[in-house]
């Protein structure tokens, strides 16, 4: 049993010094193909545009679930209680921001955004540049050459029935590519512990990448506050009209209650006695409403305001000088491994043919 196992060993380790010295005296061949590999692999990582990437990472600020004591008492004299009102809304957690940036509505948003490349002479706005300047490696052409010529040959009614565009619920084609491409170039995480959100934007020019990095910031900073503080905006709306009606009836009352009292200054009789007791009802029923919606109004604002979210931007937007991709050694490195293992696998292919039979047989 020893001496079959030693017998197969020593078979192997022949058969593999045999298999060693056939590659090696390829080694000419080898050194063509993984020079031709360097080649192609040098093509291949210049032919591809470069981009650049852009960071910013903020947070945003922890909002109290409770009121502070004073805003409490404020609030229990209008018979308000807005501890029971404290829950959060849908996007409390920064969980959902990716949610918010990827969905078609804001993307769509970013359309009419302008930008600009001074070394590039780029003035136009992200929907321009996005589907008439992304340069593309020359082979993206040849792919796309069989699309094109159907395109040619094939009627164009449908697109011009879908540039009419009766609402802003149906999108052209070219409008679903741009948003394609612009989801794919921008990236957010958020941490579940820190709460910390990374905004990545990745553009082929350094200047917009940074200038959009900013913009996606601010636009998801005021689409988050407007959610946020929807509600109790239209809650500060509805506060402020009912102030101004209770105004109103209430400087009526003391104009009607005046006038009676300067109308009937030497009259004195029960009669009249009770029509002044009754505007003066009036204008003290009228001031106790105008009271508590005046109070109602300063806790709509105050609710306004805690509602409202603070973001601390920790890396803000910097234009960055070195492109994030392609990796040219990645690639280069990539075709000469390829380029290798393939010439090696050419010159033992009729061995490890051999081999694959032999082991079938047996089996």
């Amino acid at each position: 049993m020893s001496n079959n196992s030693e017998k197969t060993k020593g078979e192997i380790e022949i058969d593999l010094l045999a298999l060693g010295n056939k590659v090696w005296s390829k080694k000419k061949f080898i050194f063509k193909v993984v020079g031709v590999g360097i080649i192609l692999g040098l093509i291949i990582a210049f032919s591809i545009p470069k981009e650049y990437t852009t960071t910013v990472i903020l947070t945003p600020e922890s909002q109290a679930s409770g009121v502070s004591g004073s805003m409490s008492s404020l609030a229990s004299l209008a018979g308000i209680n807005l501890n029971a009102a404290g829950g959060q809304d849908a996007l409390a957690s920064p969980d959902l921001y990716p949610d918010v940036i990827r969905s078609t509505p804001f993307l769509r948003g970013l359309f009419d955004v302008e930008v600009t490349d001074s070394e590039q002479g780029i003035d136009m706005t992200l929907y321009d540049y996005l589907t008439e300047h992304q340069k593309a490696p020359w082979w993206s052409y040849i792919l796309k050459a069989p699309g094109l010529l159907l395109k040619v040959f094939s009627s164009s009614d449908e697109d011009s029935a879908m540039a009419v565009r009766p609402n802003g619920r149906i999108l052209t084609q070219k409008e679903m590519m741009a948003i394609g491409i612009l989801a794919e170039r921008i990236f957010i995480a958020s941490d579940k512990k820190t709460n910390v959100t990374t905004v990545e934007v990745t553009m082929q020019s350094p200047e917009i990448s940074a200038y959009l990095a900013d913009t996606i910031t601010s636009y998801l900073q005021d689409y988050i506050i407007s959610y946020r503080t929807q509600k109790a905006r239209k809650d500060l709306e509805y506060a402020e009209n009912l102030f101004e009606e209770s105004k109103k009836d209430y400087y009526q009352a003391q104009k009607n209650l005046a006038s009676f009292i300067d109308a009937n200054m030497n009259v004195v009789s029960a009669k009249y006695q009770t029509r002044q007791e009754q505007l003066q009802n009036e204008a003290n029923l009228a001031y106790s409403v105008y009271n508590q919606t005046a109070q109602q109004l300063q806790l709509a604002k105050i609710k306004v305001q805690n509602n409202t979210p603070v973001f601390t931007v920790i890396q803000p937007a910097v234009q960055p000088l070195i492109p994030a991709k392609p990796s040219k050694k990645l690639i280069l490195v990539g075709f000469v491994f390829l380029s290798f293992v393939g010439a090696v696998f050419w010159i033992l292919k009729k061995d490890l043919w051999n081999v694959l039979l032999r082991n079938t047989q047996k089996y």
